[in-house]
């Protein structure tokens, strides 16, 4: 089957997309990587992952898309179906390194620790990678990938009750990490008391 031009896969849909790319148009493919790269990308990073990490681990999950885009149905988005890919596996290989953190620091016996912002401003990155690993991953896909709760467990393979549970702690992270540390109130207000 010969490919379609460029400039007429620019004007398909996602779906349409899928359907040239399950029936052998590698360059159909390659227009939902490029209109969905970045986007499942900056997930990646908003999980923790460094950029060279980020980009590795979206391209495994591309590849592994590709290689399942027939169990694409169409039923809900693409780019959410592509992140939920790339998001368990970069859980997987969040477990795989946490393996070896440990055993590398029971080794040399050193204590895990975080380090704090010296100037008290901190941005949104900054402040998720504060989290623990699940609730980042949670607060991620649940508010930066744009997934329901149930969606979220269904991607992580979590119960329902765990997920909603590590975006709430997550928040109320968030919230007292990005509060003004002057004594302003959130709204700009100096509290007196």
């Amino acid at each position: 089957m010969a490919g379609a031009t460029t400039s007429s896969l620019t004007s398909l849909h996602d779906v349409e997309l899928c359907a040239l790319t399950s029936a052998g148009d590698g360059c159909a493919f390659g227009e939902l990587v490029r209109r969905h790269g970045s986007a499942v990308r900056q997930l990646l990073r908003r999980m923790g992952a460094q950029a060279a990490e980020a980009d590795d681990a979206a391209q495994d999950a591309f590849l592994t898309a590709f290689e399942r885009i027939a169990e694409f149905r169409g039923e809900g988005t693409f780019a959410a179906w592509v992140k939920r890919i790339a998001a368990r596996l970069y859980l997987r290989r969040l477990q795989r390194g946490r393996r070896l953190e440990a055993l590398a620091a029971e080794a040399e016996g050193e204590p895990e620790g975080s380090a704090a912002s010296a100037d008290g401003r901190i941005d949104l990155d900054e402040a998720l990678r504060a989290l623990g690993p699940a609730e980042r991953v949670c607060v991620t896909l649940c508010l930066g990938a744009g997934l329901s709760h149930a969606e979220a467990a269904d991607a992580l393979r979590l119960p329902l009750g765990t997920v909603k549970s590590h975006v709430k702690r997550g928040l109320d992270k968030l919230r007292t990490r990005l509060a003004p540390r002057d004594g302003a109130k959130p709204d700009g207000r100096h509290g007196h008391g």
